[in-house]
């Protein structure tokens, strides 16, 4: 019995042991190799009198500085998760363009950096900024993925997906959707948007951006398996803008 007793120690202290190692490799996992954010877009966004950019819990917050939030008039809100393994202001310099327009935004900073690991409820994020009265959300790839999963969480029903797609079936509910893609991207390929397509409602806006790829939708450089872009990020943002701020007030 005491042999039996000390291979059952045994085999309990290894199972502890593989637990514990791989705790550790997914912690090392998140935190190696996140793309940075590219230094000169984000001057940019942070030397703009037009945005103020502040760090609150556990996200990064853009509001418009026109007065338009303090006197109840910034009612659009976005609040958007990162891709897998990006620094959320890297895409601080894509989304200035709707801050400015008086769209407050919101960046989540995964756990891990990785959006599934993040179990906050979209509402975590919504209370930062309580003056917006019509939220969206959406992200970024697997940020994307993830909004997918918290969109109708709050009562937000306005989804927009940036070089993303479903994972999760919401082709029978009434969220209003916006899918926003690149022609030039190779790990978001418009095959595989195209292939998820039914899983979204059948009114379901989608805007091809030609000659954008993945990395398009953020300032933190190339990404290995990307296709190559044939399109200037200044045109790529416009575009961008255009295409979300109809959609977000209209």
């Amino acid at each position: 019995m005491r042999s039996v007793g000390r291979v059952l120690g045994w085999i309990g202290g290894g199972l502890i042991t593989l637990l514990v190692l791989g705790m550790i490799a997914i912690v090392v996992y998140g935190n190696v190799g996140v793309r940075q954010a590219e230094s000169v877009p984000l001057a940019t966004v942070r030397n703009d009198p037009r945005i103020d950019l502040v760090h609150s819990d556990g996200a990064w917050v853009m509001t418009p500085t026109d007065g338009q939030a303090a006197e109840g008039q910034a009612t659009d809100g976005l609040v958007f998760i990162p891709g897998a393994k990006v620094d959320p202001l890297a895409y601080a310099s894509m989304l200035a363009g709707l801050v400015r327009e008086g769209v407050t935004v919101i960046i989540t900073k995964p756990t891990l950096n990785l959006a599934f690991f993040d179990l906050r409820r979209l509402t975590a994020f919504t209370a930062l900024a309580p003056w917006v009265q019509r939220w969206a959300v959406g992200g970024h790839s697997l940020g994307g993925v993830r909004a997918c999963q918290l969109v109708g969480g709050g009562g937000v029903q306005t989804l927009v997906l940036f070089a993303s797609y479903c994972a999760r079936d919401i082709s029978g509910t009434d969220v209003r959707v916006l899918s926003v893609s690149g022609s030039r991207d190779g790990l978001s390929t418009p095959t595989k948007i195209n292939n998820a397509r039914p899983l979204l409602p059948a009114d379901a806006e989608s805007v091809v951006i030609d000659g954008a790829n993945h990395a398009s939708f953020g300032a933190y450089g190339d990404q290995p398996g990307d296709g190559t872009a044939t399109e200037s990020s200044a045109t790529v943002q416009a575009e961008i803008d255009d295409a979300v701020l109809r959609f977000l007030t209209g």
